[in-house]
């Protein structure tokens, strides 16, 4: 028996300072919430986001590489709305092979983080 029953979170790494760079992108572009980190963690940097019922921490390392591979991908409900917001900002769009039952493409975060949106097909 599995004693696994869901994701709490997903962490991507950003170099130090960056955190207005993840406001803007993961705030104010794809519109989602800021939580407050515990403040026992708040002195090391970074910030956290609420994704549906997941949250999304952006955390600071010190010698910071971009995930080019391993990402999260995100489910959405209109993957073309969100498409548009996102070329708005001229943020590109890689669109990739396709995948039964959805449609996707990637960006890249302000870091070059690779991320994945997602929405499923009925």
């Amino acid at each position: 028996m599995s004693n696994f029953f869901g994701i709490d979170h997903v962490q991507l790494a950003a170099p130090k300072g960056s955190e207005e760079k993840a406001r803007l992108f993961f705030g104010e572009i794809l519109g989602m919430k800021e939580i407050p980190k515990p403040s026992n963690l708040a002195k090391r940097g970074g910030v956290w986001f609420q994704c549906g019922h997941h949250q999304l921490h952006i955390g600071i390392q010190e010698h910071f590489q971009a995930a080019k591979k391993a990402h999260p991908a995100f489910l959405v409900k209109s993957l073309s709305e969100l498409k548009e917001v996102l070329l708005k900002h001229q943020i590109s769009i890689k669109e990739d092979e396709p995948l039964e039952g959805a449609n996707r493409f990637y960006v890249e975060d302000p870091f070059g983080n690779r991320i994945e949106f997602l929405e499923r097909r009925d």
